[in-house]
């Protein structure tokens, strides 16, 4: 038996926890920092804006060439940063 196979060698990882806590934080950084973003939606459409406003269940998307959005969370695939400010 190798080493890595032996019981006592193998340490068992604790999976990562479901929450951390940091949406908030993060979301308040956008916002303050009126970083440009790209929401993708569930529905596969992708909405770019900043997050001006957010709550537990939704978001406020202000964008420049658009009307302001109101997104349900649960609707969010992912958010990535542009890389741009406003």
């Amino acid at each position: 038996m190798s080493p890595l196979q032996g019981s006592n060698n193998l340490k068992k990882r604790t999976p990562p926890p479901d929450e951390t806590f940091e949406e908030a934080a993060y979301l308040k950084s956008l916002g303050e920092k009126q970083k440009i973003v790209s929401l993708k939606l569930a529905d596969g459409e992708v909405v770019r804006g900043w997050i001006e406003y957010y709550d537990k269940h939704m978001v406020r998307v202000t964008r420049d060439d658009g009307p302001n959005l109101f997104i349900f969370k649960h609707e969010i695939v992912y958010i990535a940063e542009d890389g741009k400010k406003k």
